[in-house]
């Protein structure tokens, strides 16, 4: 998957300039309405609008900001097809690499599964703060979208990419992670999952 550079290719704006340009959005939590609603589809014509290159560069910025791997548009308060995610992973002493996730920003995106192979692992949500639990999704997809130049694009992921992409496109849907649950008996919160379920730290998605 391509890795986009956050600054447009447009302009004579340093990148401390630009970045101060960028801002931290209020991330929506549940129970507003605009996490349960379909979100529209983006135009490709607009993708190149100054409005939604603002929109993905200020997404990046809040994904980064609240530590997230994955930020939906409708988390906050955009009711468009969008999902930005990305995540690069310290290598850590003793202990095997965490997979790393290609920056994306994808537009529009329609998943399908590869074959009927099912993982469940643990998830978060910066709409859901504090709170995990096991979530079943497809080990492998292709997802088709647009990327944020326009460009009509096709993915195949697999592993924490997929569950990332799974979980994002979710919420174009107005679905959360708890309503794919099996059963509500591993939902925790995040100090009681620490404490009990594991000693590693989950990235909220």
């Amino acid at each position: 998957m391509e890795r986009h550079d956050l600054i447009p290719g447009e302009g004579s704006l340093t990148r401390d300039e630009y970045n101060q340009l960028m801002a931290i959005l209020k991330v929506a939590r549940m129970g507003h309405p605009v996490l349960r609603a379909r979100a529209r589809a983006i135009d490709p014509a607009d993708i190149r609008s100054p409005r939604i290159q603002q929109l993905i560069d200020d997404m990046f910025q809040t994904m980064k900001e609240y530590q997230g791997v994955g930020l939906a548009a409708p988390q906050v308060h955009e009711s468009l097809r969008l999902f930005v995610a990305g995540f690069a992973p310290q290598p850590h002493e003793d202990e095997g690499e965490e997979e790393h996730v290609p920056l994306m920003a994808l537009i529009n995106p329609e998943i399908q599964l590869v074959g009927d192979a099912v993982a469940e692992e643990w998830e978060g949500c910066l709409s859901i703060p504090e709170i995990r639990g096991r979530v079943p999704r497809a080990k492998q997809i292709v997802v088709q979208a647009y990327d944020r130049r326009g460009k009509r694009i096709e993915l195949r992921a697999g592993g924490y990419t997929a569950r990332v992409i799974q979980h994002e496109t979710d919420h174009l849907d107005g679905v959360l992670f708890f309503d794919r649950m099996r059963s509500l008996e591993t939902l925790t919160y995040l100090e009681e999952f620490g404490r009990y379920w594991s000693r590693e730290e989950v990235r909220a998605e």
